[in-house]
């Protein structure tokens, strides 16, 4: 666990107020954590259950934190996640990125693209097309179901099953062609995969004859919104090449976590 973080510059209160301070703390340590129980906050904040689940409730009623029905532990609420993406939409995402977009496009020789996820749909918010006589054309500005392009299952990866049941409320799911996910049970299935191995893929899903490879940008504050893609023609998607492509995505992925100030 990373030590609690304080402004080097910064003098301690004259009167400090302990409730405020545990609470903080306790939105300090979901940057660090995805879910935190009840016990960890206790054992980290060194005080009783009770007044732990107190800060708690109080975090909850004011939407910083939101507690899983079933598995009982808390989770970032929309209110701290609402604060994270304010900042982030202050980078300017794609003049940042696309230099890492420029040189990914030049290493692979196939198309790249930027995405963003937005409720159950993957937008695309840059790309880079291949120079290749033969290659896949633009999505930019387009929107699609995430569940269907490798982009958008990369970032449902990095949110806990909980908040896929929420975007993905019914089981049946709509297709894109004839090889795309047409249950959430599958994907799910699939998520599990995804979060073992580090990345997506998906053979003509979104389109016949289009395969893509993607990672999602990570980040240890927030579930990470953003991905990045490289597309080609099935013809030339072997599993060799599958595993070439996220190797140079990782480390793209990487520099642009880190680019972007989102590992803490």
């Amino acid at each position: 666990m990373q030590k609690p973080i304080i402004d080097p510059d910064s003098q301690s209160p004259q009167y400090p107020i302990a409730s405020v301070d545990n609470a903080l703390r306790l939105i300090l340590l979901l940057g660090e954590r995805s879910e935190v129980r009840l016990t960890d906050a206790s054992a980290y904040l060194g005080v009783a259950s009770s007044t732990a689940h107190r800060l708690f409730a109080m975090l909850q009623y004011r939407g910083f934190v939101r507690q899983d029905p079933h598995t009982k532990v808390y989770q970032s609420g929309a209110a701290l996640t609402n604060i994270a993406f304010s900042l982030l939409n202050k980078l300017d995402v794609r003049t940042r990125a696309r230099p890492i977009l420029e040189r990914l496009n030049d290493q692979v020789q196939e198309t790249v693209h930027l995405g963003v996820l937005d409720g159950s749909m993957v937008r695309f918010v840059d790309a880079i097309e291949s120079p290749r006589p033969v290659r896949v054309a633009s999505r930019m500005g387009k929107s699609m179901y995430a569940h269907c392009t490798s982009t958008g299952r990369a970032i449902l990866a990095q949110l806990p099953d909980s908040e896929i049941f929420k975007l993905y409320p019914n089981e049946v799911l709509p297709q894109m062609t004839e090889h795309s996910i047409s249950s959430r049970e599958t994907l799910l299935e699939e998520l599990g995969r995804i979060r073992q191995r580090g990345y997506a893929s998906q053979r003509e899903e979104s389109e016949e004859g289009v395969s893509s490879v993607s990672v999602a940008i990570t980040s240890n504050l927030i579930p990470s919104r953003f991905g990045i893609n490289i597309s080609l023609p099935t013809s030339r998607m072997s599993n060799s090449r599958i595993k070439e492509i996220a190797t140079v995505l990782a480390m793209a992925s990487e520099e642009m976590s880190s680019f972007f100030g989102l590992e803490l």
